[in-house]
């Protein structure tokens, strides 16, 4: 097999970044294109069975700027935050291009956001506007009386109360905005961290942001783009995923985004998605992927054209490596980052970076560690937390006033992620999970990942969630959480066989010794799991079997006093 890595060697130490002192997003991913191909087709909405429906570069620039005019007029400018929550839509772009134009810093909101969710974030960025839909609305009468900084809301399914139909206000508004100029650091967008390890943060980023992100899509996507480039991804363009891992790159690059109705996310409508538009770039994580695993001859059953996969968000595992390259014909390019410095580590089959349970090498352009708590890189095949080192155009400005959790992401010019890794003699990163997450059992410390990605490797497990249940022997014991296929059902000799499969295949030290069926796993609105939830359970299930035991020692002893 031909050597690939002196190639992508080459081009890691050649990387040199060029980022202009003036820059604006909503400049380079829409006016720039409606100036010079006006009528090139910048988002394809898709409907089953339909002839796609397409929006230009043009209709976006005339939209925006109506949609920044009208702001303009309510008082919306520099440094204001204007939140977003929307599903996918031409109307949630239209959105982030009028904020940019107006200097404007955009507050993406995940449309599956219920009342306390909205009310934190909105409170905490004191959104001054707000562009929503009915759904949106009705969640916010519940809690406009807690938001004194919100002064307009601009709704797409028209008027009602205190909300203004967002296409009247467009429509009133001169057609003609001059964007407002923006420096690269000037801040862009605010988005909120997945709450996984606590309340979420305000990670904010400036406008040199959507920069950082085009080395890690060219990389994960190469060769991109290409003449018949199309990408569709199912993740809320909220998350910084979908919005900057998708979205965004891909409308800088002048490549159509599709998007589709907004419900769950189900396998079967994703491959037909796939293949009635003819997406040929998709970024799928990991969840969503294993999710499709329950789809049979994929690659028979529907005309497939894809051609890239991005998959991040989680870590996806051998099982879902292995499946995706074996059923659907293309390789998944793993890749890895936070909602504060995102794409950084990434794999490229075409460029010879690809390895199963692995999420890859440094991008070119990220300067990526494994460091120890002084912020000393460690040795090959040593565990410490991923960190990547300052600058980078890719990382966040700070949290939104919270300078205190801003410096403590620093140990000296690395920002620490977290998250547990080990970088392997050929320079590859493997995730082993957060820094709550990992186990510490009988002097072993157990990544929940791979534990998970043994279980869905068994024929009757859909997903599952591993977390540490506190132990007087052993510190923790491995407990897992189980959502069974359909035509499954929960048994202790299910339970049995699944801790034996995990230790046939990985070890004595991290197959579960408890297993827990359930009927789902919570996730964030990323793909993430929220094990919290389950540690919390676990810790609470430990505790109260210690008050027993120790309540049943007292009354042995009380009896033997007698």
């Amino acid at each position: 097999m031909l050597d690939r890595a002196p190639r992508y060697d080459s081009v890691y130490r050649g990387f040199r970044w060029s980022v202009p002192a003036q820059f604006n997003i909503a400049s380079a991913c829409c006016d720039r294109w409606a100036a010079a191909d006006p009528e090139r087709a910048a988002l394809l909405a898709y409907r089953p069975g339909a002839t796609l429906s397409a929006t230009s570069f043009g209709e976006l620039k005339r939209q925006s700027d109506r949609l920044a005019q009208a702001l303009h007029e309510r008082g919306v400018g520099r440094g204001d935050r204007v939140a977003i929550l929307l599903p996918q839509s031409v109307a949630t772009v239209i959105a982030h291009f009028a904020t940019y134009k107006l200097a404007a810093i955009a507050v993406p909101l995940a449309a599956l956001f219920g009342a306390e969710a909205l009310r934190y974030r909105l409170q905490t960025s004191g959104a001054k506007a707000m562009v929503t839909d009915a759904a949106g609305v009705a969640k916010l009468t519940e809690i406009r009386g807690d938001l004194a900084a919100l002064a307009t809301v601009l709704c797409r399914d028209g008027a009602a109360g205190f909300v203004e139909g967002l296409d009247a206000a467009m429509v009133a508004s001169r057609a003609a905005f001059t964007p407002t100029a923006t420096s690269s650091d000037d801040p862009a967008v605010m988005i909120f961290t997945s709450g996984t390890t606590g309340q979420p943060k305000g990670a904010l980023h400036g406008h040199r942001v959507l920069l950082g992100h085009l080395p890690g899509m060219t990389f994960t996507h190469a060769p991109f783009p290409e003449a018949a480039a199309r990408v569709w991804t199912p993740s809320d363009w909220a998350w910084a995923g979908g919005l900057l891992n998708a979205l965004l790159p891909s409308l800088y690059h002048g490549v159509p985004v599709v998007f589709g109705p907004f419900k769950p996310f189900e396998p079967e409508a994703a491959f037909a998605l796939m293949a009635e538009a003819e997406v040929r770039n998709a970024f799928l994580p990991p969840t969503a992927l294993k999710m499709m695993r329950s789809v049979s001859g994929p690659r028979r059953r529907f005309d497939l054209k894809l051609r890239s996969i991005g998959s991040a968000g989680e870590s996806l595992g051998r099982e879902a490596y292995e499946w995706t390259r074996n059923e659907l014909g293309v390789p998944a390019n793993e890749f890895y980052g936070q909602t504060e410095c995102n794409y950084v580590i990434g794999s490229a089959d075409n460029l010879g970076v690809s390895r199963a349970g692995a999420i890859g090498k440094p991008i070119p352009g990220h300067r990526v560690g494994v460091i120890d708590a002084t912020g000393r890189e460690v040795a090959a095949e040593t565990l410490g937390q991923i960190a990547i080192r300052r600058p980078d155009p890719v990382m966040f400005l700070g949290y939104w006033e919270q300078p205190e959790a801003t410096a403590a992401k620093f140990v000296g010019d690395w920002m620490v992620t977290g998250d547990q890794g080990i970088r392997d003699r050929d320079g590859y990163i493997r995730f082993v999970g957060r820094d709550d997450d990992v186990i510490t059992s009988a002097g072993y410390r157990i990544g929940p990942g791979e534990i998970e990605d043994c279980l869905i490797g068994h024929p009757a497990v859909a997903l599952a969630a591993a977390v540490g249940k506190p132990d007087p022997l052993r510190t923790e014991i491995v407990k897992a959480f189980v959502v069974l296929k359909p035509g499954y059902a929960p048994s202790d000799a299910l339970a049995a066989d699944l801790k034996g499969h995990v230790r046939t295949r990985l070890s004595a030290a991290e197959y579960p010794r408890e297993v827990a069926f359930v009927t789902e796993i919570p996730l964030t609105t990323s793909g993430k799991v929220i094990r919290r939830v389950f540690r919390d359970q676990a810790i609470a299930e430990a505790t109260s079997e210690q008050v027993a035991e120790t309540q049943a020692r007292d009354l042995t002893a009380s009896s033997d006093g007698r």
